[in-house]
This record gives structure tokens, sequence and C-alpha cells, in this order.
């Protein structure tokens, strides 16, 4: 079955489909840096280093089963300005135009959460609605990576529909409920660096923001946060490489200190022994990017692509569930159902 990657970034959707069986024959990235990490790894598709909006998907129809992709999650992220479809970044509307021009038997979007909350809620239901008329039965769900055997509590929307078949989401194979416990950050880096970190200090908050959790809150400098070495890390950020990245706790200080402020005790001042931020590398790691990947660009620009992709592992399991079902073998793996209502636009699983 044949793919078109829309919006690829570094490929981590199309390095987690080509697993599965899937044959990605063209990809489209607009960043130069992120389509040579791309290309690095996959030399046989079509690479458009271009604008969506100047490509004529026509070509390939008859030629592609299945149409993925990420738009630019900027216009509907809680930590952006949340302009929505008024935002030029909104690619969405592209995405669906390559659905009408190439007539695939199924997609896969994804994005972020935020598209579905709040004031981006109504564009999210006319969103379904547009893709519901281009002849697809739709499901969504908002699915947590670390629940599918990510080292990373990442959590991301994801939208799939298909012409002859309503898709479903695949259960869960770690955490609460299930055989296997959540891969822990420690899991798959072990307890020795990897690659170079940052050289941006952790400090103490003059005013921290306590939580339950004492990987939790806003407890330290920056937005980059202690990483519990028992449980997955915290969504690797594109704006890594800074004072966004989040760090490891050698010293074991986030348990003591949290004690310490819970009891009332004052902020400490300085710099927190033993802290050590991630790597470009160790967020690939985290990520499931394979570890001998190549990264173009400048450091930042790394970061930005490994903060922004799909994590492989994650498109994996959707991979094969879309594989399975679509090739008539859903028997052979355990699905959740995730619609609500008779309207098949409904859809939704709550994880």
């Amino acid at each position: 079955m044949n793919i078109i990657d829309l919006f690829s970034g570094p490929g981590g959707l199309s390095l987690g489909l080509r697993r599965s069986g899937l044959n990605v024959i063209a990809n489209v990235e607009l960043n130069r840096d992120a389509m040579e990490t791309y290309a690095a790894h996959d030399c046989n598709a079509i690479h458009f280093n271009e604008d969506v909006r100047g490509i004529s998907f026509d070509q390939f129809r008859g030629k592609v089963d299945i149409v993925v992709g990420g738009p630019p999650c900027q216009p509907f992220s809680i930590g952006g300005l949340r302009k929505g479809k008024t935002d030029e970044r909104d690619m969405i509307p592209e995405f669906i135009r390559c659905l009408r021009e190439v007539q695939p038997e199924a997609f896969l979007m994804e994005n972020v959460p935020g598209l579905i909350y709040k004031k981006s809620r109504p564009y999210f239901d006319s969103v379904l609605v547009k893709l519901s008329q281009c002849g697809y039965r739709l499901n969504w769900a908002v699915l947590n990576s670390a629940d599918y055997g990510v080292a990373q509590k990442r959590k991301r929307l994801i939208v799939i529909g298909a012409r002859g078949v309503q898709l479903r989401f695949p259960v869960p194979s770690h955490g609460p409920g299930t055989d296997k416990p959540h891969v822990s950050a420690l899991d798959v880096l072990g307890d020795q660096p990897i690659g170079e970190s940052p050289n941006c200090p952790v400090k103490f908050a003059k005013y921290p923001d306590l939580r339950p959790s004492p990987y939790a809150g806003h407890i330290y400098n920056g937005g980059g946060r202690p990483i519990d070495p028992n449980g997955p890390c915290h969504t690797i950020l594109a704006s890594s490489g800074g004072y966004k990245t989040h760090w490891m706790d050698t010293a074991n200080v986030a348990p003591a200190y949290h004690a310490h402020l819970r009891a009332g005790g004052d902020p400490w001042d300085g710099e927190v022994l033993g802290a050590r931020r991630l790597s470009v590398e160790e967020c690939a790691i985290i990520q499931t990017f394979p570890r001998e990947l190549y990264f173009a660009g400048k450091r930042s620009a790394q970061y930005k692509q490994v903060g922004d992709a799909v994590p492989p592992d994650l498109a994996f399991v959707l991979g094969r569930t879309l594989y399975s079902q679509l090739n008539g073998k859903s028997d052979t793996i355990s699905y959740l159902n995730g619609i609500k209502g008779a309207q098949p636009i409904q859809g939704e699983l709550a994880l």
C-alpha cells in the first residue's frame, strides 16, 4: 500500500509506517534541514521541498492508497496564540485538498489535542464535516504515546478515515490495565550521558509553583522539567535546546526539594546540583528515532525536528492497525471502538 506523507518533518511518521509494511512514495516538507534529514533515511521517495500550496496532487491519483501527515500545530497549540483557521500557518485545508485530488482509500491526520478544546473545537468540527464529505467514515482519538511503549507522555490528536471500513484504534499495550508498565526515560537512556548537553544551567525558581508530583509544576527556571527516572519523560518540545530542555536529576534533588517546599520551607537559590539537560541524541532516543539517524542543520534545528515529530514507534503501531483493517485482517489486533452515537464523524476515545 502506497503513502504520501505531508508536512513530514524529519520523517517520524514515515519511519514507523515503513516498518509496518507500508510504502512511502512521496513526502512534502518545506523546511530544508528537515527534508535533508528525511532524504538521508529515504532515498526512494519523491521529495517535495517546497510549499504544499504550490503542489498539484492529481499526479498521484490511482497511485496512492493512504495520505498521512501532521499539518503545522502552532495555530492550535496551547503554547501559542491559538488563532486557529485565521492563522496563515493553518494547512489543514491543504491536507483536505490533497485528499480530494488523490482520492486515497484512507488517511491519517495528526495534530495537537488543543484542536478539540474550547475556541478551536468549532473549527475542528467543521474539519470533520469536510473530511466526511470527501467520502470517509471517520474516527478520532487523543492518544498518549506512553500507552504504546514510548518513554514519553506525549498526547496527540489522531484522525483516521477510510472509504470502505470504520477504522478503529489499537488497545494500549503499556500502563494501567495492561500487563506491561510504562517505559521510563531511564529504561531507554541508561545512566550515562549520550551526546552534548546544552549549556543552560538549571536554577531554583524564585517563586515556585508546586504540583502534587516532584516532577511537575514550575519549581525551576525555564520550561524544562526534571525527568522522573521511574516513568515516561514529559513531552519533548520543539523549543528544546535552551532553557525549555528537560533535564536528568542525577543527584535526585527533585523529590527532596519538593518535600521541603510542601513542608513550608523557603525556596532555595542558585543552580541545581547534578542537573543535566537532555542532548539532541537523548531527545531523539526518547522519541524512538533510530540511534544512528542523521539530523541535519544546527543544534537548534535538530532539537526542533525531534520535538515536532511523531514518535516512530507510535507510527508503527498505527500503521500496523491501518494495514490490517484495510486488508481485512482486523481479527489479528485488539481495537478500541471509539464511536459515540450514530454519526460517523463523532468518534472519540477517552484514554
